[in-house]
């Protein structure tokens, strides 16, 4: 597995992969993806050897030099390839995007998916607030999350 920027030919798979992850919600789609590529997102792809996409994840950046705020958007990994450590390789190469501009890093993520939460726990993130019905169609709830930039982890230690 290695890691590459997303690039818009490999925009149908991430779809494709939305809806099976999130067939009760609002997958997104193309239009989505392309909005974000087009905003300047970092968005990596999980690519397999024979150059399959078996996972994506992105991260938004606002705020100014000196004032960066960094959010992630989405992280997803095909059923089949859950527990290979892809979307924790995935995850750490947008945080160490969040470290490079010295940024929090924001997201939110379902309260009912605890393997998400673990990961998330085990990378710095602690839960800040509670987003009532924030997945729609659902209705699910999802936790806010924030892990603090980098200098603010070296001062706290």
């Amino acid at each position: 597995m290695r890691l590459e920027p997303l690039r818009r030919k490999h925009v149908r798979r991430c779809v494709e992969i939305e809806r099976i992850l999130f067939p009760g919600d609002s997958p997104w789609n193309a239009g989505a993806f392309h909005s974000e590529l087009d905003a300047g997102g970092y968005y990596l792809v999980a690519l397999t050897d024979d150059d399959e996409v078996s996972g994506y994840a992105g991260l938004a950046t606002m705020g100014t030099p000196g004032d960066w705020e960094t959010a992630v958007h989405t992280i997803g990994v095909l059923p089949q390839r859950q527990g290979e450590g892809i979307g924790t390789a995935l995850l750490e190469a947008l945080l160490e995007r969040a470290d490079q501009l010295d940024a929090p890093v924001f997201l939110e993520v379902r309260t009912d998916n605890d393997s998400a939460i673990r990961l998330y726990e085990r990378h710095g993130f602690s839960r800040v607030g509670l987003r009532k019905r924030y997945y729609q169609p659902s209705g699910a709830d999802a936790y806010t999350m924030t892990r603090p930039a980098r200098q603010a982890q070296e001062v706290a230690r």
